[in-house]
């Protein structure tokens, strides 16, 4: 299903050519579908990258059954989810999907950085020679258990000039090549290829969440100085970090908002379902002024309304910023580690879910000392009110991603695939893409 450790890949689409695609963002709390057209920008009205414009033209959501941390745990309830979701997406769209692009926040996201040279055999460099530089730097980039997601050329160096974006036509002896690839493990991604195609639908391509919200919510110069998006789930937090308008680093933990909710119905002993009731209305990371005598009902389980404490609303905030701070502390961590911190010290953008928290900017701000915001999807059109958040990033950047899918590598394959025959259209799928 994922010969060689190579997750499907999305084919770039014609800057020509309208084109309707169809995103599937699975989440751990909740299931989006959106459909929507592409059509190509009048000629000198397309932005770097942003040849088309989007129109959404179906929408359907709702709650994630059989997910967690962003795997599938139960298969028949996932594929039940999936199937209401996709069939509402479809009745507004008045049309069927056949395919679609899938979101992946789970499976352990992780990036690696190749480097790799090719002395030019004539002094311009030529297309082969480009797809020969790329080909070196990826030899290496399948590991055991692991699946290639994206393979993202960041910048070329012609002996010794670097930062070139696009080296065709240039004249040198000695072209180099920086690849950013981003890796998830095998089992989970395969697990979700085979939900979808329960679905009886084909997966055009896997693409990382946060890559994802960050193609939906970053204005061009933020990704071009340097911003990181941090995309907050239910099961898990995943953060891309963005320079010189390239994806330069992936990475996520197995925490998010559900651990909020988890540690409310603990402290709390209450239900799961009050504590995310109590979290949504009545949560904070930062406190008032007046949270000490704000006094909130609580159901105790087992009880009903009749038998419930109260808790003040500081209560409620002592019990969810340390789990915020960690969140926020644990990937400063790892950014430091990847030596990425400096690039995402310029600006934070948080989307998913649980960025909406009240006062969740604020200890984003103090853990890594940058400016932070809450991202939304920008120049999207047909997103109704609902699917306008912060909540809905990485579903909308996979609308995105089809027009930025030309920048990525596609590594050389075998002539044969291995093979997969327990699905017709996996087998499909594998003859055409390799």
């Amino acid at each position: 299903m994922l010969s060689r450790g190579l997750a499907p890949r999305m084919r770039a689409i014609s800057p020509k050519r309208p084109a309707v695609v169809a995103a599937l963002d699975i989440g751990s709390s909740k299931i989006v579908c959106l459909i929507a057209r592409l059509k190509p920008r009048p000629e000198g009205q397309a932005r770097r990258g942003r040849t088309h414009s989007i129109e959404v033209v179906g929408f359907g959501h709702g709650r994630a059954r059989g997910i967690k941390g962003g795997a599938v745990a139960d298969m028949a309830r996932a594929e039940e989810a999936i199937r209401r979701v996709v069939d509402a997406a479809e009745r507004s769209a008045g049309a069927e999907i056949a395919s679609v692009v899938v979101s992946i926040a789970g499976a352990r996201l992780a990036s690696q950085s190749f480097a790799a040279s090719h002395r030019l055999p004539l002094p311009a460099v030529a297309e082969g020679d480009i797809g020969r530089v790329l080909d070196a730097a990826s030899l290496h980039s399948v590991r055991d258990g692991r699946a290639v997601l994206h393979s993202l050329p960041v910048g070329y160096r012609l002996d010794n000039a670097s930062g070139i974006r696009d080296p065709r036509g240039m004249l040198g002896q000695v072209l180099a090549v920086d690849l950013h690839v981003v890796t998830a493990d095998r089992s989970p991604l395969t697990n979700i290829m085979l939900l979808v195609e329960r679905c009886h639908l084909s997966v055009e391509g896997l693409i990382a969440a946060p890559y994802a919200a960050g193609l939906a919510v970053l204005a061009h110069d933020e990704a071009e100085l340097g911003a990181t998006v941090i995309d907050m789930g239910a099961g898990t937090t995943t953060l891309a970090a963005f320079a010189s308008g390239h994806c330069v680093h992936t990475d996520g933990i197995a925490l998010g908002g559900g651990h909020v909710t988890a540690d409310l119905a603990r402290g709390l002993s209450a239900r799961v379902a009050e504590a995310e009731r109590l979290k949504t209305l009545h949560g904070s990371a930062i406190a008032g002024g007046s949270d000490e005598l704000n006094m909130i009902t609580v159901p105790v389980v087992g009880g009903d309304r009749s038998h419930a404490d109260a808790v003040s609303r500081a209560e409620i905030v002592r019990m969810v910023r340390p789990r915020i701070e960690e969140i926020f502390e644990m990937l400063a961590g790892r950014l430091k580690t990847a030596g990425m911190l400096r690039a995402a010290n310029r600006r934070i953008v948080l989307t998913g879910g649980a960025s909406q928290l009240a006062g969740v900017c604020d200890i984003a701000a103090a853990v890594f000392g940058a400016s932070v915001r809450v991202g939304r999807p920008i120049a999207i059109g047909g997103l109704n009110e609902a699917a306008h958040g912060s909540a809905f990033a990485a579903a909308a950047g996979l609308l995105v991603y089809p027009q930025f899918a030309g920048r990525e590598h596609f590594e050389p394959r075998r002539r044969h695939a291995e093979h997969s025959g327990y699905l017709t259209r996996v087998g499909r799928w594998l003859k055409e893409a390799f």
